[in-house]
């Protein structure tokens, strides 16, 4: 019998895209509630989330010494948004490393460091580069290659220097500026239509 009969298809799951949906709006919160952007010498919040499958991320990742997560605050995003909001604000604010959360939703304390992999540790097998984005920092990139693995469901950033929110899956990503978070309800957003409107 073929492995791959036997594999949760966890990258079209209900269950899990709806908790990396809520990681993904949960970080455009994050985003449009900081106002500071565009201030010299601010950096704004900046967070990177990998949701991953397995027990054990160990073989390409590293620990970020004191850089965790408050697990006695908030231990998953699905129970209680609005905490898990004010908690990724506080730890988008002042620590850094990547935060991981299981396919249940389930944050882990140890914030990590990717190491990347070998090309015969991803998902597709190919070898070719993935293509980076002139706006892409080490960040980014990261977040792009790791979004590859076969034990890595997505990846997502938010830009500590535009507010820029992004979502990698599988080594392709989907992105959007802070003026485009949150549509209609952007206030920056109607801001810049009406002006744009007026002139």
């Amino acid at each position: 019998m073929d492995e791959t009969e036997l594999r949760i298809a966890y990258e079209s799951h209900d269950g899990v895209q709806t908790l990396i949906d809520q990681l993904q709006y949960s970080l455009e919160a994050i985003s449009l509630s900081f106002d500071r952007w565009g201030e010299q010498y601010v950096k704004g919040p900046g967070m990177y989330i990998a949701v991953v499958t397995g027990p054990s991320i160990a073989a390409f990742a590293d620990p970020m010494g004191r850089n965790q997560w408050p697990t006695d605050r908030c231990r998953s995003v699905e129970h209680d948004c609005e905490t898990f909001v004010e908690a990724a604000q506080d730890v988008a604010l002042t620590r850094d490393g990547a935060v991981v959360f299981g396919v249940d939703g389930v944050v882990e304390t140890q914030m990590v460091r990717f190491t990347g992999g070998m090309p015969n540790d991803l998902d597709s097998g190919e070898t070719a580069a993935p293509t980076y984005e002139d706006w892409m920092g080490s960040r980014h990139m990261s977040a792009l290659d790791i979004s590859q693995r076969s034990n890595v469901v997505a990846t997502l950033t938010l830009s500590e220097e535009t507010g820029r929110v992004t979502r990698f899956e599988a080594g392709s990503f989907e992105t959007a500026t802070r003026t485009e978070l949150g549509g209609e309800w952007n206030p920056q957003a109607v801001a810049e239509q009406y002006e744009s409107t007026r002139e």
